[in-house]
């Protein structure tokens, strides 16, 4: 398997994924329609992603970490920088099938990535 993918949302959303078979949300109240792909991260880049997006986050649902197995996706990924020069980071550019996430880790705010 390449490095995996992965993108932080909320418990009930990934939930919503399984039972459709697909995650469709880019990030934190965005969805792929709106965005036009979903923003993911490599796991270096997940704290700062995490601190930026859910930092304050207060609610009702737990985090979660989905782990994506680039290799299962049918769409592509494209790494991209925010700014020209920028740090590069994995956008997939359509559904995220439920079979290509391998791995589903709980993740509470603020916490330090020590994987």
């Amino acid at each position: 398997m390449s490095e995996p993918l992965l993108h932080l949302t909320e418990r009930s959303l990934w939930d919503a994924a399984r039972a459709s078979g697909a995650f469709e949300m880019s990030t934190r109240g965005r969805t792929l329609q709106e965005e036009g792909f979903i923003h993911c991260s490599l796991r270096h880049q997940l704290q700062p992603v995490a601190t930026i997006l859910y930092g304050s986050y207060t609610g009702p649902d737990e985090l979660v970490v989905l782990v994506v197995d680039p290799e299962r996706l049918t769409v592509p990924v494209r790494f991209e920088a925010m700014e020209p020069g920028g740090e590069e980071f994995p956008h997939v550019y359509g559904p995220i099938p439920a079979a290509a996430v391998v791995d589903v880790e709980v993740w509470a705010p603020g916490e330090e990535d020590a994987r």
